[in-house]
């Protein structure tokens, strides 16, 4: 089943459950979805797919720490919401020892040593981490491993 399938039976199920909060989310999924479909003029795979909802996760993120500085709190608590709706849909999230370990391979594998090779390690783990962790807790640990 496709993450597209998978959306809209979600979407149903919440429809059923008069789960509002879960239905919203979904239906900005799809409408996402649906916007980069119309842009690229090409139907998206699962990877594609993945990608979408990532960009929405990273959003929800960056407008939960705002909030939260903003003393919002019961709009953080919405995103949070939000946030957890949209990782049902994401690959199983990597922890944070698991993304070190990978970089520690990456930078043995391309012999990267200084500040001046981030550039190149970032790009050798990102594919390998895409969909599967915050982009800025890689880049966070790249830059402290490299140190």
């Amino acid at each position: 089943m496709t993450l597209k399938e998978q959306l809209n039976d979600a979407m149903k199920a919440a429809m059923k459950a008069r789960d509002n909060l879960r239905l919203s989310a979904v239906r900005m999924v799809r409408s996402a979805i649906k916007n980069r479909e119309i842009d690229s003029r090409t139907e998206l795979d699962n990877q594609a797919v993945i990608d979408v909802i990532s960009t929405l996760a990273k959003q929800r993120r960056e407008s939960i720490r705002m909030y939260r500085e903003g003393n919002r709190l019961e709009l953080a608590e919405k995103e949070e919401l939000e946030l957890a709706v949209l990782l049902e849909f994401l690959p199983a999230q990597l922890s944070s020892e698991e993304i070190e370990s990978l970089v520690r391979q990456t930078i043995l594998k391309l012999e990267a040593n200084g500040a001046k090779d981030m550039g190149r390690v970032m790009k050798a783990v990102s594919p390998l981490t895409a969909g599967k962790a915050d982009g800025k807790l890689v880049s966070d640990t790249v830059r402290r491993l490299l140190a």
